[in-house]
Parts: structure tokens; C-alpha cells; sequence
């Protein structure tokens, strides 16, 4: 029979009126643990709701009512683990911790799990967390930040948190979460075979074999499948207990008491010692993976009903009846109370509306503003005691990489809960020494050195910014981001999305990239391509093109950040970092005084050089120092007046502010470092073909469809000075 899930139903009932239960795999009973009747039998029914919800979401999707069949039957035992813990210990959950859910919720009566469960199922836009646009476990009061893909992208943040907690309470920090919190992360045993996963669980390691304190437990509900590849027997314990500086607890998942235990004694070492725990919990997979999976196409039919007939719920059931909490009878009596119960609530989420429209849809992309103030610019007293020597010579021009040092000194010093990481950013001083002496400036607590591992970086942003802080990771180069990408798309950007803008994660991450080195490092350091990060909806991309903008643009990505609660990815052009001169040696007219602390530029603000209503050069990074090269040598040579736009923001384009400028000329060349396919040049000439008339000559100069090679070879795929003047002269 395919509807295994009628099967399991209809078991349920067979099963307990005739006696015919599982055997016991671990014979703790609940005294033992300290569950006297009542908190079993609560705990009981936190497993019949969920599993009567999973029932109802498969009735649901056979109306086309409902449209997400992913259930939690078979791991129902997960309630023990809600029941120990604090509703305050934010929680980042599997998508099978729907009895966690309702046994949470239990720890704040006024809220209804059930129903907003069945609210996200029919992706109503009443659904309190995601308002219908995702069914996922999610909620404000109770800690829990919804996740989506939960194929182990959580568990990066998940670790990151855990840091923040003792990261806040040593710098004296008003946490979101107590400072006695433990973060909890739940996954499959399938996961933790993902990469993703075993770097947060090294991450863990390396944190706790140092000795810094890691609130966190690691709750893997092992089912013995992924969809449909089996995991080896005994895989998970031989892997994990191999690993230093992580507990292991091992619990029968099908043992109310036994997963009782096992969280009392995961919660006792990560409270209370503060270090992490691996919760291994032992369960099955019912109802395959989900509605739309036949598990008969990959398992044998007694294996099917060998795992039916290890139902957890048979397994609470037999323990209610031996320990004579009810009879059975009465145990048939409250799973169709439960029953009743999802039905009746059913019949109400039916009733709530939906999301109607794309604006209604997209509300929740960008964050809405948080309730702050910024916080007052440093005292020139205080300034003068952090920047010391450097503080009488501002006046000094200087580089880009050393604005942008001096530029994060302020940041660090107004925005207290803002932390500078990543590889080689503290005692190096990162590689090009942008971040140098901060970490003795500011504190090893403020400033400090990263795993080589960039999910381990951006995790820890984002588990940093869920619980108050201003994260500013640095990744080292833009090549590298492509490690870790979906840290900002599936995790960072999506989680306003996700939560109807109650749940952010701001964060500025500061990325050296770009081409133009001159032959050094190939195309690993060379990378000419945002394409990764302008496609993210709600990412704002900044570039700046010189150490002025530089500090000004920081500025005011920290106030997008803090106040606007934006991910930000602020792109720094490693060629420019130490750029001095502009058309000769010894001009020095790429260095720049520092700006007065309240200059900053406006998200829409793009940079205008020269006049003209003939030609327009609409460009940025790179090809804004090359364009205005051009400009000279087409002026003293051509008598050509050029305008040259630096657009500054690549995301979103300052698409107004560009309109203005270029409508009145009669040419524009884009000119655009990145590669010719999937880049800035491609919107930035739909832009005026879509809003310009009469059209001018639009012409592109872009990077070609190349990697970045070592050596002098370069020269033949980016754009250069003598492009652009062939182009416009």
C-alpha cells in the first residue's frame, strides 16, 4: 500500500487496543529521569499533535490546500529535548522538530503552536513567522530563527551565536540573548555528512580546545536515511566520539525518558561547564522523506514496517501502559482528541488570507528599521587615546588601504558592539595590512583572527549580529567567497525574508577583490565577477574607487547596518589599496586627507568628474581611476570633455542619480572591469535603453569572458586606458 501514512494512522489505534507494541530498546523508565505522569503524559501529547499534523499536511497537499509535506513523524522524541531547555535558548531547528515546537510552546501558554502550524502549511500571510512565505519552525517569543534549507547551512551561525554569548558578557554588551543561554542546532544524520557541517563542528573543536567557553549543543537525529541513501551502521557515534573537545551523548529517540536524560545531561555540560555537546539521538523515518516520496522505490517492504512498528508514539504508548498512567482506551482517546484538535484548527487556517501580490510578497527582502539611534561620534579626547601619533597627522594624505584602516578605527570606537574578524586580520594585520593595529588598539576581544575557513567567518556574522552585535568580517579575497557564498544567500539575506523582518542579521563584509595587480596571484586573487552578490536580493554592494569615498561610504554602510539592519558587502579594489598616483609618478593624486567624522555618502550618492553633455563615462573601482586617465590624455590630445560617473553603490544602482546625469549626452561608454557576461554593464544599459529618450550612443568596454591568468597576460582581458580612449576619441 502506498499511503503509508493511512498505514501508520490506522497502526496507531490496531496497535494499542490489542497490546501489540515494540519492544523496549532501552528500558529507563520516567521516574528514573524525574518525569513523574503528568510530564510524561505532556510530553505524549506534544507527540500526537505533531504527529496528527503531519497527517492533516498530507490531506492538505491531496486538496492542493497545503503545500509542504516534510514531517517530523519518527522524531517525536525531540519534545524531551524542548521540555529541558529554555524557551531562551534560541534554538536553530531541523525541519522535523515539530513536537519540539509544541513542547516549546508549552513554556508560554498564551501562544498556539498548532495553529500556526497549520497557518504556514497553507502559507497564510497570518502565519506569525514567515506570513506565508515559507512553511517553516520559526518564532520571536520562543527563540527559534526560522531556517529553510537546513541541509547543515545552519549550523555555521549556529556556532557563531554560541561564541557571542561570552563575547557580549566580556564586553559588558546588552546581549539579546541571557548570558547563561545555550544555543541549540538539530539536524539528520544524512547532514552530517554535508561539508558545511563538519566545518562548524571543527570550528566548535577548535573554539572549546582553547578553552573558550561554547554554550552549544549539536542535536543530531539520526534515522539511519537520507532520503534515500542509507547511512552505515554505527557511522555517526565512530565519527564523532574520534573528535577532541566535543562531548558525545548517545539517546534512544524512541525512549521519552531515555531522550530526557540524555538533554539533562547535554544541558548540565553546556550550561553549566559551557562547552559543546553532541546529542546523538537514535529514531526513525516515518512516512518517507516526504509526501511525494515512495519509499518502496528504495526499501524493502519489511524494512517499511519494521520502522512502522518502532513508532515512537507505540513506544510511549507501551511505556503509559506499564507504568499505568492510562489505559488503553484512553490512550486511543487522546490521539483522537488530537486528532479533533488539528481538525478543528484546520477548518480555521482555511479561512486566513494569502500573500496577493508581488509588494506584499517582497515587504520583508529589505529589513524593516530597528528602534536605535546611532550611536554618538567618538570624543576627540577619546580619539586622540586610541589613534595616538596617528591622531595629529589626519591631515596626512594617505592610501586607500590606510583610509579604510583609520576609517575602521572610528567605526570600532562609536559602534561598541562592532567586532572586526577574519583570516590574518588581527597580529598580521590582514594581508595588504589593511586592519593593522586594531587588535592592540581595541582588544584581541574586538579584533581577532578566524579559522582559515570562510563559512566559519560569515557563520559567526551572522550568529554574532542574531544576538546584537555589528558584525565586520573581512573575507580575504573575492575568489574566496565562492567557499562560502551560500552563508550570505540561503543564511544572511534571506532571513528577514523568512521571519516578516523580525528576525536581522546585519553585517558589513569587507572583501578584497577585483582585478588590475599587475600579473600577482592569477585568477585566485584576481576576480573580477560580483555577478554572486548582485543577484541576492536585499545584499547592498558598495565599491569604492578611492580612500575618500572609502572612509565616507563605510560610514555610512555601519549606519545601514545598525540602524537599517542590512548585510552589506563592501568591496575593496585590491590594486588600489596602495595607489599614490594618477597620471605620473609622484602627483600623489590618489591619496586623499581623512574626511571630518559626520561626512559620509548617501546610499544613492554617485560621483561626478567633470563637465560635459557630449560624452559620459559611467564606470566604478578600477575603471573610474583608468577613466579619468583617459579623460585627460582625450582632453590635452582631442579636446574632448568627459563626465565620468563613479557609481560607487553596484547594488542597488543609484539608478536615478545616473538618469540625471548622462540624459542630457549625446554618448556614454560603460566601461566595467568585470567579466563581459553577467555583468553591472548589462543592467546599467538596460537602465538607459528602458528609461532614455531620445537614446544615446551607448557603447560597453568589460573584462572578457576569462579567468584573470598569471603574468603579464592580464593586459589582454581587463579594460585598460587605451581602451577607453579608442572607444571615445
Amino acid at each position: 500500500m502506498l499511503d503509508r501514512a493511512k498505514v501508520v494512522d490506522e497502526n496507531f489505534t490496531q496497535y494499542v487496543l490489542s497490546g501489540q507494541l515494540p519492544a523496549a530498546r532501552s528500558l529507563l523508565k520516567p521516574e528514573a529521569v524525574g518525569l513523574n505522569a503528568d510530564d510524561f503524559l505532556q510530553l505524549f501529547e506534544s507527540q500526537l499533535l505533531s504527529r496528527h499534523l503531519d497527517l492533516m499536511a498530507r490531506l492538505l497537499k491531496e486538496k492542493n490546500l497545503g503545500f509542504y509535506t516534510i514531517g517530523s513523524s519518527g522524531h517525536e522524541g525531540n519534545a524531551a529535548v524542548a521540555k529541558v531547555f529554555r524557551h531562551t535558548d534560541m534554538a536553530f531547528l531541523h525541519y522535523r522538530s515539530g513536537a519540539f515546537m509544541i513542547q516549546r510552546a508549552r513554556h508560554l501558554p498564551k501562544t498556539d503552536p498548532v495553529y500556526d502550524h497549520l497557518l504556514s502549511l497553507m502559507a497564510s500571510s497570518e502565519d506569525p513567522i514567515a506570513s506565508g512565505r515559507h512553511k517553516v519552525f520559526g518564532s520571536v517569543p520562543l527563540f527559534v530563527p526560522p531556517q529553510t534549507s537546513t541541509i547543515a547551512s545552519h549550523l555555521p551561525k549556529a556556532v557563531g551565536t554560541a561564541v557571542s554569548i561570552t563575547r557580549a558578557k566580556e564586553l559588558a554588551l546588552a546581549s539579546k540573548l541571557p548570558y547563561d543561554s545555550v544555543i541549540l542546532c538539530s539536524f539528520g544524520d544524512a547532514s552530517l555528512n554535508h561539508s558545511t557541517t563538519q566545518g562548524a563542528l571543527n570550528a566548535a573543536q577548535w573554539v572549546a580546545y582553547q578553552h573558550y567557553p561554547l554554550p552549544l549543543v549539536f542535536i543530531c537525529e539520526d534515522n539511519g536515511i537520507g532520503i534515500s541513501v542509507t547511512t552505515p551502521k554505527s557511522w555517526v557515534e565512530t565519527i564523532i566520539k574520534a573528535r577532541p573537545a566535543l562531548h558525545y551523548i548517545q539517546a534512544d529517540g524512541l525512549n521519552l525518558a531515555d531522550v530526557y536524560r540524555a538533554a539533562q545531561e547535554a544541558e548540565q555540560i553546556a550550561r553549566v561547564k559551557k562547552q559543546p555537546v553532541f546529542l546523538h539521538i537514535k529514531t526513525v523515518r516515518l512516512l518517507g522523506h516526504a509526501g511525494s516520496d515512495i519509499e518502496s522505490q528504495y526499501s524493502t517492504q519489511a524494512d517499511i514496517e519494521k520502522n512502522e512498528f518502532n513508532d515512537p508514539l507505540l513506544h510511549s504508548a507501551r511505556i503509559i501502559l506499564e507504568n499505568g498512567y492510562l489505559t488503553a482506551a484512553q490512550i486511543v482517546q487522546r490521539y483522537e482528541a488530537a486528532r479533533k484538535e488539528v481538525a478543528v484548527k484546520m477548518e480555521q487556517a482555511m479561512q486566513r488570507p494569502r500573500l496577493t501580490s508581488a509588494a506584499a510578497v517582497m515587504k520583508s527582502v529589505v529589513p524593516p528599521p530597528a528602534p536605535v539611534k546611532i550611536p554618538p561620534l567618538p570624543s576627540d579626547k577619546t580619539r586622540a587615546e586610541i589613534f595616538g601619533a596617528q591622531y595629529s597627522q589626519l591631515k596626512i594624505k594617505r592610501n586607500l588601504s590606510q583610509m579604510i584602516n583609520l576609517g575602521l578605527t572610528d567605526l570600532l570606537l562609536q559602534y561598541p558592539n562592532a567586532l572586526v574578524f577574519g583570516e590574518d586580520v588581527a597580529k598580521k594585520g590582514g594581508v595588504y595590512r589593511v586592519t593593522a593595529g586594531l587588535m592592540e588598539k581595541f582588544g584581541q576581544r574586538r579584533v581577532f583572527d578566524s579559522l582559515l575557513d570562510e563559512q566559519t567567518i560569515l557563520g559567526h556574522a551572522i550568529g554574532f549580529a542574531q544576538n546584537g552585535f555589528l558584525p565586520i568580517p573581512e573575507i580575504q579575497f573575492l575568489a574566496y567567497l565562492h567557499n562560502a557564498e551560500d552563508q550570505v544567500r540561503g543564511e544572511a539575506a534571506t532571513l528577514s525574508f523568512f521571519s516578516n523582518g523580525q528576525y536581522t542579521n546585519p553585517m558589513i563584509i569587507r572583501i578584497a577583490g577585483l582585478a588590475y595587480q599587475k600579473g600577482f596571484g592569477g585568477h585566485f586573487h584576481n576576480d573580477n565577477s560580483l555577478a554572486v552578490l548582485r543577484d541576492i536580493p536585499g545584499v547592498i554592494i558598495a565599491c569604492p574607487s578611492n580612500g575618500l569615498d572609502a572612509v565616507k561610504m563605510l560610514r555610512t554602510c555601519a549606519q545601514l547596518a545598525y540602524q537599517q539592519q542590512r548585510v552589506v558587502a563592501f568591496i575593496e579594489p585590491i590594486a588600489l589599496y596602495m595607489t599614490k598616483d594618477l597620471h605620473k609618478e609622484g602627483d600623489g593624486e590618489w591619496l586623499f586627507e581623512y574626511p571630518r567624522l559626520e561626512e559620509t555618502l548617501a546610499l544613492d550618492e554617485i560621483g561626478v568628474y567633470g563637465t560635459s553633455n557630449e560624452l559620459a563615462i559611467i564606470t566604478y573601482g578600477n575603471g573610474y581611476y583608468l577613466a579619468r586617465q583617459a579623460a585627460q590624455e582625450l582632453e590635452q590630445k582631442q579636446k574632448l570633455k568627459v563626465k565620468i560617473i563613479d557609481l560607487r553603490w553596484l547594488a542597488p544602482l543609484p539608478e536615478q542619480a545616473i538618469l540625471r546625469e548622462v540624459k542630457a549626452c549625446k554618448r556614454v561608454l560603460i566601461v566595467d572591469e568585470c567579466r563581459k557576461t553577467g555583468s553591472i554593464s548589462e543592467a546599467l544599459i538596460t537602465l538607459l535603453v528602458e528609461n532614455l529618450n531620445p537614446l544615446p550612443q551607448i557603447k560597453r568596454i568589460t573584462g572578457q569572458d576569462s579567468f584573470i591568468p598569471l603574468g603579464d597576460a592580464w593586459k589582454y582581458v581587463l579594460p585598460s586606458k587605451e581602451d577607453i580612449i579608442k572607444a571615445l576619441g
